[in-house]
C-alpha cells in the first residue's frame, strides 16, 4: 500500500463518501438486473455486524469497502468501490487486503462476496481470482441465478 494512503472506519456524513456511494449504486444498477442488486445503501452499511472503511490520500477519497460478519463465522466483502478518478493505482488492492485482514483479525473462518457477471464486473473479478478468491457456492441467503457468482477465501490454511 502506498505510504501516503490510510484506512480508517468512514464517517457516514462525509459527503466525498455518500457521493461514492452514490456512484457505486448508481453502477449496480446499470449493469444489473433488478432483482440482482445487492448493494448496501448508506443505512445498510450501518446496520449490525458491518464496517464500512475508506481509503484516503491526504484529503482525497479514493476507495471504500465494507465487512459484513455473520453468527457463523463468514466475513462478507460489501460495495467495494475505487473512485473512478482513481482506479489503476492499486486502491482497490489495497482495500480488498484491509478488509481480508479485518476478517482473518476477528476470527473469520472464510470471507465470500456475491457479485455480478459480465464486463463491467471483469476488473473486480480479475482482483478477486488474483487474490485467491474461488467460485462455490450461494451463500448467506443469495440465491444462484445466471447473472451472480460468489466467490470464496479460505482464511483457515496457510
Amino acid at each position: 500500500m502506498d505510504s501516503r494512503w490510510r484506512i480508517a472506519p468512514a464517517n457516514f456524513e462525509d459527503p466525498r463518501l455518500v457521493d461514492l456511494l452514490r456512484l457505486h449504486l448508481e453502477a449496480m444498477q446499470r449493469w444489473s438486473p433488478p432483482e440482482s442488486v445487492h448493494a448496501l445503501d448508506l443505512s445498510g452499511l450501518q446496520g449490525p455486524g458491518v464496517t464500512l472503511f475508506v481509503l484516503w490520500e491526504d484529503e482525497t477519497l479514493l476507495a471504500m469497502g465494507a465487512l459484513r460478519t455473520t453468527d457463523d463465522g463468514v466475513g462478507e466483502i460489501k460495495s467495494m468501490r475505487t473512485h473512478p478518478d482513481h482506479l489503476g493505482r492499486g486502491a482497490g488492492r489495497a482495500m480488498l487486503e484491509h478488509l481480508i485482514a479485518e476478517a482473518a483479525r476477528l476470527e473469520c473462518g472464510r470471507v465470500s462476496l456475491e457479485t455480478g457477471s459480465g464486463e463491467a464486473f471483469e476488473p473486480a473479478l480479475n482482483l478477486y481470482h488474483r487474490r485467491g478468491f474461488r467460485n462455490g457456492p450461494a451463500f448467506g441467503g443469495y440465491e444462484a441465478t445466471d447473472f451472480n457468482q460468489f466467490l470464496h477465501l479460505d482464511l483457515t490454511s496457510g
